[in-house]
């Protein structure tokens, strides 16, 4: 028998039932940037940081300034762990405005998708580029020139949208349970945008999703058959962090949380939950709420008025948990 679709994503993944994958064109489904702005006084350039995997990370850096140390700002992007590139429009563009607007100096790290390499794979990348940027800090001068005369590596932070706060969720976990060590790197605090959660039991927001929304229900629940291994629940550790078989967050000594919470995602009370749930541990959470916001609203429309509040949010973060903590990694 031929090979049949067994997953089709809008058209742009297609899974075969003898495993084949075929891709299109990502950047479709997301908007062109209208108009679109430049961003002066920013650089950048793609470094390789895993050359067996082929991984690369995308490193910006201001040119305005007085020269000085600047915080570091790990990226991952979204795109349900199945979709998504550093050098898509949407990503670059979020992610030249907040190197200059921070500013700090941004790594957007590719990592591997799905359902070619199904999860935990993009948690592992993730975990692997901490290892390297760790190996850089050490080196001291002997590093990359942009991160060996720009970087503060003692003020990091994790963080990312949509599937990538999800990776960015996992990939604190594991630093803060020393696993990689990074030391010289120090995380500060970590950033979940718009996080990718999931559950077996539907809540509320999903249940009655909110009208013409970026990411829907049905859109989720594909993305995460595609992307965790064959046969999971929604309730993998991966998808839930409070499901059924996830480990306690209890005794993980984890850095301050900024949680991004759009009010016009299905994924609203998941994200919501999470805050609360990890503020009940006694960790420290800063809930940022966007009324009416979509999924994914800054990258969606990353020159929008909330994508600007949210800059200025993740600014005040920044500046407030770079100062050492006895929760910090």
């Amino acid at each position: 028998m031929a090979p049949h679709v067994v997953e089709d994503f809008s058209g742009v993944v297609q899974l075969l039932s003898d495993g084949t994958v075929v891709r299109g064109d990502g950047a479709a489904l997301l908007p062109s940037l209208e108009p679109n702005h430049d961003v002066p006084g920013v650089q950048w350039k793609d470094v390789v940081y895993d050359a067996a995997h082929g991984l690369r990370v995308r490193v910006y850096r201001p040119t305005v300034g007085d020269g000085g140390k600047l915080p570091v700002l790990v990226y991952f992007h979204g795109g349900g762990y199945c979709i998504g590139a550093v050098e898509e429009p949407n990503f670059h563009t979020f992610c030249l405005r907040a190197a200059s607007e921070l500013p700090a100096l941004v790594l957007s790290v590719q990592y591997r998708l799905a359902p070619e390499h199904r999860l935990p794979a993009a948690i592992d990348d993730g975990a692997a580029f901490f290892s390297w940027i760790s190996g850089q800090a050490a080196l001291g001068a002997g590093a990359d020139p942009w991160l060996a005369e720009s970087a503060d590596f003692a003020r990091t932070f994790v963080s990312g949208v949509s599937a990538g706060a999800n990776l960015a969720h996992h990939v604190t976990v594991r630093l803060a349970s020393g696993q990689p060590v990074v030391d010289p790197v120090r995380v500060a605090g970590y950033v979940l945008i718009d996080a990718f959660f999931a559950g077996v039991e539907r809540t509320a927001s999903e249940a009655s999703p909110p009208a013409n929304v970026s990411l829907t229900v049905e859109m989720a629940d594909q993305l995460w058959r595609m992307s965790l291994p064959v046969g999971a629940t929604r309730d993998h550790p991966v998808a839930n962090p409070f499901g059924p078989d996830s480990p306690s967050l209890a005794l993980v000594a984890l850095p301050p949380a900024l949680v991004v919470a759009p009010g016009g995602d299905v994924l609203y009370d998941r994200v919501v939950d999470y805050a609360a749930r990890l503020k009940e541990m006694g960790k420290s959470v800063e809930l940022a709420e966007f009324e009416g916001e979509q999924h994914g609203f800054s990258v969606l429309q990353p020159w929008s008025p909330a994508s600007s509040e949210f800059i200025r949010v993740l600014k005040q973060f920044m500046e407030k948990t770079a100062r050492p903590g006895p929760a910090q990694i």
